[in-house]
């Protein structure tokens, strides 16, 4: 059990029988009483964030959540599917709790799959990701300007800024973290 005092940035804990994750936590202690913890909270599940107030001394349940080596397979109509590589077991993640990161998937990549209650509800990409560009507007001579970028969509549909030079068919490298252009790769 963790109590007020354990309070911090990135805990996550049980309430109201979901897990939550501390995402902001501020110490107030006035002149007169009991510390206070105030602390910005967001359900793992749903998204949606509350605000708190807790006294010392209050205590929490922590969070069982497991993180597990997982191996992206293919999407479908409920959603987007991961096997456990050990047991082969299958996950399916809905498009809201991947939010963009759905952009990043690749057959057969390997993640890591936050799991709670046998329920997927995050995931952990590579730091890189290489994605052939499909769609950019063609490089006209005379471009040349520092700083240049233009749009081009990826192939598994995010559109992102890319130096003016990049053309369609290019593979490029990502930043899953940021969502950004890296370089170019040579194939």
């Amino acid at each position: 059990m963790y109590s007020s005092s354990d309070l911090k940035k990135g805990l996550k804990i049980i309430l109201d029988g979901e897990p939550h994750v501390v995402e902001a936590f501020d110490f107030i202690k006035p002149g007169k009483g009991q510390a206070l913890y105030k602390c910005k909270l967001r359900n793992m599940i749903t998204g949606t964030r509350l605000d708190r107030t807790y006294r010392s001394g209050e205590s929490f349940e922590p969070a069982p959540l497991e993180e597990r080596d997982m191996q992206y397979l293919y999407q479908d109509e409920v959603g987007y599917v991961f096997m456990d590589t050990k047991t082969y077991e299958q996950i399916t993640l809905l498009e809201q709790t991947l939010g963009d990161d759905r952009y990043f998937l690749t057959d057969n990549m390997d993640v890591k799959v936050l799991v709670f209650n046998e329920l997927g509800i995050g995931v952990t990409l590579p730091n890189f990701v290489n994605l052939k560009v499909t769609q950019s507007d063609p490089w006209v001579k005379g471009d040349t300007a520092a700083g240049n970028n233009k749009p081009a969509t990826v192939e598994t549909g995010y559109t992102l800024q890319v130096p003016s030079f990049v053309e369609e068919g290019t593979l490029i490298q990502i930043d899953t973290r940021t969502g950004e252009y890296v370089t170019r790769v040579k194939e």
